[in-house]
C-alpha cells in the first residue's frame, strides 16, 4: 500500500475543507433558535492561519522517513499500536488538528452565552462520535487485538452489541455480577410504609443506643436510592446507622403506565410529606433530621416549604447534597432548556405520560460522551471486552421513569423560570411556598467538579435560606464527591464559616479564597455537624416499625428492584 499518497490525499482534502469553510464561504452555520450563526471575523482569519500551519507541519512531518508525527496526547490513542501503525497514527494527529480549529470556531461564536454554549456541546458532541478510535478500519488497537486473538475479538465485539441492542443500553459495567439485595443495597433493615409513590425503609439500629431525633433521607427519584447503599464500605446509609442515628430512607417507585398523571403536588404531598409524617409517627419525635441528595433536595425543601405555609416544622436539620434551590447556575444542562422545548414537554406530557429512564440516562451520559459512551463502544464492540464489574456503575444503568407531569412542571417552574427562590410565586399543594421559612440548621454540600449541579448553583441556596448554614465543598464530580466514605481517605472538602453574599457567581469563588482544605472525606465534618443537632442518646429499638406500622418486608423492598 503506497502511504503517501493516502496522506497527501487525506491532508490535502482535510485542507480544503477547512480553506473553505474558514474562508469565509461557511462563516455562517445553521442554527434552529436564530436562524444564523455569527462568526468573528478577526478570530476566524487566526484560527485559519493556525490550522493552515498546523496541517501544513503534520503533512511535512508525514513524509519523513519513519513518520516524525509525534504521539497524540491523549488517551484514546494512547495504545502503543497508534504509534505503529502510520495510517492510524496520521488520522489521531488530523483528527486532533481539526477538533483544535473547530473547538476555537466554537469561541469565535458571535452571540449570548447560550448560543455559544450550544455550539460548543453540538461541536463537542459531533468530534466525540467522529473520533478515528470509533472506527475498525482506523482503530490501530483494534486491528492489533483483532489479529492477535485470530478474529474472535470481532466475534465477541458482534456478541456484546446484540446482548446491548436487546437490553436497550450500552453496557458500562457487567451486569451480570451484580443483584439489588444481593450484593448492591444490603444494609439490613425493612418497609414500614408504603404507598403507590414509595416504600419507606428502617435500617438496623448499629449502636446499642441512637439519638432520640430520628434521621429522614430522600434519595432522588429520577434514580435509585442505593446509590446511598452501593456496598457496605461505601454506604452513607450504614455510616449514618453507625453514628447512632436511627434512619429511614425513601424508596421511590419506578413509575408504570398506572402513574402517567401523577404531578408535583402529588410526589410533595402523598411521598416527602407523607414519608415525614410517618417517621414522626413510628418514632414519636416531634421533629426530625433531614438530608436531601440531588432532586430529592429541591422535593424535600418544597416539602419543607409547604409544612412551613400550614403552620408546622417538622425538621430539626435540613441537608442538602449537590441540590438546586436556585436555578440561575445549572451548566451544561442549561442549553437543553428554552420557551421551545419546555413547551414541547408540556404538550407531549404535561397532561399524562411517562419520560422513559433510558432517555433520562441517555441525557446524562451524553454530557460526557468520550468517558460515557464512546469508551463503551470501542471496548465493547470494536475489541470485543467485558467491562469490568462496579457496583457505581450498575446503578448507573438502573434506571427509572417519570411522570409526564411531574416532569413538565419541573423544567418550567424550576430550570427554565427559577420560580423557587421567588417568595409566595409558586403554589403547591394549596400553598404558597417562601424559602425563607426555612430557618433550620443547614448543611450544604457542593461538589467542584460536578457537572449536573454546578458548584456555584450548590452555594446558592446559602443565599436564600435564613437559619444558621454551614456549606461545605468536596472534590470530584455529582457522585464520586458525594460517594467518599472516611475509611477510602481519598479526596479532600473545603470549609469556610463566611458566607459571602454578593451576587452570582461571584459568591462561591469568593467564598473558596478564604476557605480551609482538609484531607479526607466530608462525611466526617458533616457527621459531627448532624451529632449536634440529633439530641439525647436513647434505647435503641429492637423492632422495626411500631404497632400500626408493622414490618411489610425486608429492606431493600421490591420497589427498587422494578426495572424502567
Amino acid at each position: 500500500m503506497n502511504f503517501d499518497a493516502n496522506w497527501q490525499k487525506a491532508a490535502t482534502e482535510i485542507q480544503e475543507a477547512f480553506k473553505g469553510m474558514l474562508s469565509g464561504q461557511s462563516s455562517q452555520l445553521p442554527d434552529a433558535q436564530q436562524g444564523q450563526i455569527q462568526f468573528d471575523t478577526a478570530k476566524l482569519q487566526r484560527i485559519q492561519q493556525s490550522y493552515i500551519e498546523g496541517a501544513t507541519a503534520l503533512w511535512n512531518q508525514s513524509l519523513q522517513a519513519g513518520s516524525s508525527i509525534p504521539p497524540a496526547h491523549d488517551r484514546r490513542f494512547a495504545a502503543p499500536a497508534w504509534n505503529d501503525n502510520p495510517v492510524s497514527k496520521f488520522s489521531a494527529a488530523a483528527y486532533l488538528l481539526n477538533s483544535k480549529a473547530l473547538t476555537a470556531m466554537a469561541d469565535a461564536v458571535v452571540g449570548d452565552d447560550k448560543t455559544k454554549a450550544r455550539v460548543r456541546f453540538a461541536i463537542e458532541q459531533s468530534l466525540a462520535a467522529t473520533a478515528p478510535s470509533n472506527f475498525m478500519p482506523l482503530n490501530a488497537d483494534a486491528i492489533k487485538k483483532a489479529i492477535d486473538t485470530s478474529g474472535e475479538s470481532i466475534g465477541q465485539g458482534i456478541k456484546n452489541l446484540l446482548h446491548d441492542m436487546q437490553q436497550g443500553h450500552v453496557s458500562m459495567t457487567d451486569e451480570s455480577q451484580f443483584e439489588v439485595g444481593k450484593n448492591v443495597a444490603t444494609t439490613e433493615g425493612a418497609v414500614v410504609f408504603e404507598n403507590e409513590f414509595f416504600q419507606l425503609l428502617e435500617y438496623k439500629p448499629l449502636t446499642k443506643t441512637v439519638h432520640e431525633k430520628p434521621f429522614l433521607l430522600v434519595p432522588p427519584c429520577i434514580n435509585k436510592f442505593y446509590i446511598l447503599d452501593l456496598q457496605p464500605e461505601n454506604s452513607l446509609i450504614r455510616y449514618a446507622a453507625a453514628q447512632g442515628h436511627r434512619t429511614f430512607v425513601v424508596s421511590w417507585r419506578n413509575p408504570d403506565e398506572s402513574m402517567t398523571g401523577k404531578t408535583w403536588d402529588d410526589y410533595i404531598e402523598h411521598a416527602a410529606i407523607k414519608a415525614i409524617a410517618t417517621v414522626q409517627e413510628i418514632t414519636g419525635a416531634k421533629t426530625i433530621n433531614t438530608l436531601g441528595f440531588c432532586v430529592g433536595g429541591t422535593i424535600l425543601a418544597t416539602a419543607l416549604s409547604v409544612l412551613a405555609a400550614r403552620g408546622s416544622k417538622p425538621a430539626a436539620s435540613m441537608t442538602l447534597l449537590t441540590s438546586l434551590l436556585d436555578f440561575t447556575d445549572t451548566g451544561i444542562l442549561d442549553i437543553f432548556i428554552d420557551e421551545q422545548s419546555v413547551a414541547y414537554r408540556e404538550q407531549e406530557m404535561g397532561q399524562g405520560g411517562l419520560l422513559k429512564g433510558q432517555d433520562l440516562a441517555s441525557t446524562f451520559s451524553f454530557l460526557r460522551p468520550n468517558d460515557l459512551v464512546w469508551n463503551y463502544v470501542v471496548g465493547n464492540y470494536l475489541k470485543g471486552e467485558t467491562p469490568p464489574p462496579f457496583d457505581l456503575l450498575y446503578w448507573n444503568s438502573d434506571s427509572t421513569n417519570l411522570p409526564g407531569p411531574f416532569y413538565a412542571w419541573y423544567l418550567r417552574n424550576t430550570y427554565f423560570e427559577n420560580n423557587m427562590v421567588k417568595p409566595g410565586k409558586l403554589t403547591v399543594c394549596g400553598q404558597k411556598i417562601d424559602l425563607k421559612w426555612l430557618d433550620m440548621p443547614t448543611y450544604l454540600y457542593g461538589s467542584r467538579e460536578d457537572h449536573i449541579v454546578p458548584i456555584g448553583g450548590a452555594y446558592a441556596s446559602t443565599q436564600h435560606l435564613p437559619g444558621k448554614k454551614r456549606f461545605v465543598m468536596g472534590a470530584s464530580g455529582h457522585i464520586a464527591g458525594v460517594i467518599n466514605p472516611p475509611a477510602k481517605n481519598k479526596r479532600s472538602f473545603w470549609t469556610n464559616d463566611k458566607l459571602p453574599a454578593n451576587k452570582f457567581p461571584i459568591a462561591q469563588s469568593d467564598w473558596l479564597k478564604t476557605a480551609t482544605e482538609h484531607p479526607g472525606s466530608w462525611w466526617t465534618d458533616w457527621s459531627s455537624w448532624l451529632k449536634g443537632q440529633a439530641g439525647k442518646q436513647i434505647a435503641a429499638p429492637k423492632t422495626y416499625g411500631s404497632r400500626s406500622h408493622k414490618a411489610i418486608e425486608p429492606a431493600p423492598g421490591r420497589y427498587v428492584k422494578a426495572k424502567a
